[in-house]
């Protein structure tokens, strides 16, 4: 009929992937679509490499302990070998501190200043002292932790010299809870030696030369754990003139106090 008019023709709906500065290019839609999901992929691989690379500058993570169990210090003084002891029957009237819980003194231990041994051997006091906190006589994350989970109360030093001045000698007495503490700490300290040890006292006659050769053993007394460390004073390594067997049986006289201690608990011997 010739007064119909003509319908308009309805426009195509733009594409979603039509993007104007595409189109100029002359990319049809499929084309954007397929450049957009390249790119975008590219983007995701980019981002990626960059997080690696910003993860890898940040180096591993170690725990704290892990850590401090493996690091020495630089100044430290410790021994080369460690032998230990465990505790003689003669001690177990002194196995719970509950029986004997007089604190320690330094008059008991160290008030005989001058040790004397074999073939006139003798070694004297160039210094002592006790300490409540045990931590503060020692170095070592692990090995505080240790000493600290036996209830360490008391820590006593005896630092000694020979009469030629040749060695030096470190006679230490920790106050534990009980013998089953003591014969554990001993025996961990055959391999814990090696990343803690205990303090040097400070003294202006004789110090423990750093990264010089000495010697150590533990030995179980009761709820007492007894320290012995020895070596030269130049920090060489013996010979065989230097009988540290010897040595360190000497410096084990400040033993004789918990020897009286267990009299007192028993009564002398019939």
């Amino acid at each position: 009929m010739s007064g119909t008019r003509p319908r308009k023709r309805r426009r195509t709906p733009r594409s979603d992937w039509q993007l104007p500065l595409l189109t100029d290019w002359g990319l049809r839609p499929e084309q954007q679509r397929l450049l957009v999901i390249v790119a975008s992929i590219a983007g995701v691989v980019v981002s990626a490499l960059a997080l690696v690379a910003v993860v890898g500058s940040l180096g591993s993570y170690t725990p704290e302990r892990q850590a401090s169990a493996a690091v020495i210090r630089p100044d430290a003084a410790l021994p080369q070998s460690f032998q230990g002891w465990a505790s003689p029957k003669l001690f177990e009237p002194v196995a719970d501190r509950s029986k004997d819980a007089k604190p320690l003194t330094a008059k008991e231990i160290f008030g005989q200043k001058t040790l004397t041994g074999e073939k006139k051997l003798t070694m004297k006091l160039a210094g002592s002292r006790i300490d409540a906190d045990c931590s503060a006589t020692l170095w070592g994350a692990e090995l505080i932790a240790r000493v600290a989970a036996a209830q360490c109360t008391q820590a006593a030093r005896g630092l000694y010299t020979s009469a030629d001045g040749r060695y030096i000698g470190q006679y230490t007495l920790l106050n534990l809870r009980d013998g089953k503490a003591a014969a554990e700490l001993v025996e961990s300290l055959e391999t814990l030696y090696r990343g803690g040890w205990t303090l040097p006292l400070e003294s202006s006659k004789v110090t423990y030369p750093a990264g010089g050769y000495t010697e150590a053993g533990g030995y179980a007394l009761g709820h007492y754990v007894g320290l012995v460390w020895v070596g030269r004073s130049d920090g060489a390594e013996p010979t065989a003139k230097d009988d540290y067997v010897s040595l360190a049986l000497t410096l084990r006289g400040a033993e004789k106090a918990i020897y009286r201690r267990v009299v007192a608990i028993t009564g002398p011997a019939s």
